[in-house]
């Protein structure tokens, strides 16, 4: 469908998958701000963490089942090939993609894993066999430090392609529409 000089928007993100996105973000800070202290929300901490690993739980489902761009066999992509994609970037030539690129591929997969095991040890922590056991909780602290800077990479890559592409990748995670192709910019 052309609308004027330009084509109508691609649908590339379901609901499912921005609705999980955004909740997956909303639970991840708030299970952080909840994590120690005085804080109001601290009695929440533990349902935050449950929320966000049945949300991971829902999006690996939903990456083998769900329609095209939300499909892990999509945008994950082998090693050489995010190397190459690697490479194009600072080469200031990499292609646009409709879904994930490659290394935003593999910074989903990154983030998924990570919440999954600080939620993961975060309930290890919390049950008979386990409860107070140093390591495990120690474990999960770490996991849950190591988010915070998978998550500053994951909002700086968002904001360097969108920058790149003149594409608000937020706003498209928001509608689920991204422009569509022109020419050759698109891999």
């Amino acid at each position: 469908m052309i609308l004027g000089d330009q084509e109508a928007p691609v649908r590339v993100w379901d609901p499912l998958v921005r609705i999980s996105h955004w909740s997956l973000a909303s639970c991840v800070l708030l299970a952080w701000v909840s994590h120690e202290g005085p804080s109001p929300l601290h009695p929440w901490h533990e349902a935050f963490g449950y929320a966000a690993l049945f949300i991971v739980v829902l999006r690996i489902i939903w990456g083998s089942v769900g329609p095209r761009y939300a499909r892990f066999s999509q945008f994950v992509r082998t090693p050489r090939e995010t190397m190459a994609y690697a490479l194009q970037v600072a080469a200031q030539h990499e292609a646009r993609h409709l879904g994930h690129n490659p290394l935003g591929g593999w910074m989903a997969v990154a983030l998924l894993l990570a919440i999954a095991m600080a939620s993961g040890t975060g309930w290890l922590y919390v049950t008979d066999r386990f409860w107070g056991v140093e390591w495990v909780g120690e474990l999960h602290e770490s996991l849950s430090e190591l988010l915070l800077p998978l998550i500053a990479l994951h909002v700086a890559g968002v904001a360097f392609t969108s920058r790149r592409h003149r594409e608000n990748l937020v706003a498209a995670m928001l509608h689920g529409t991204k422009r569509a192709p022109q020419g050759s910019d698109l891999a």
